[in-house]
């Protein structure tokens, strides 16, 4: 499924507009985690343990993404953005949302 951040595919038209389509991903850090989280904030620099939770969310945010857009029939995803929150002091949100599309060649 081709997924992209811009309204048109080169090569490509909107043959059908499916309609909004979004994955949602909650994810909390364990207590690990957060403990090492905690102590490298004290010295400064990238949090990894963060940083690793947030890319696997989204891309598990993509993916479901494109499973609602595959059950709509559409074999694209246009506009794509993210949207991210925190829900307390431990859990991430993460959306991926976008337009369901069905594109086709230009002749």
């Amino acid at each position: 499924m081709l997924v992209v951040t811009t309204e048109n595919v080169p090569g490509y038209r909107v043959k059908e507009v499916k309609g909004q389509v979004f994955g949602v991903v909650v994810r909390s850090r364990g207590l690990g985690g957060n403990i090492m989280a905690g102590l490298r904030s004290l010295v400064g620099g990238e949090i990894t343990e963060y940083t690793q939770l947030l890319e696997e969310a989204r891309r598990h945010a993509v993916d479901r993404m494109v499973k609602n857009a595959r059950v709509m029939q559409a074999n694209a995803i246009v506009m794509m953005r993210f949207d991210s929150s925190e829900i307390g002091q431990t859990m991430s949100e993460i959306v991926a949302y976008g337009t369901a599309v069905v594109l086709e060649p230009v002749s």
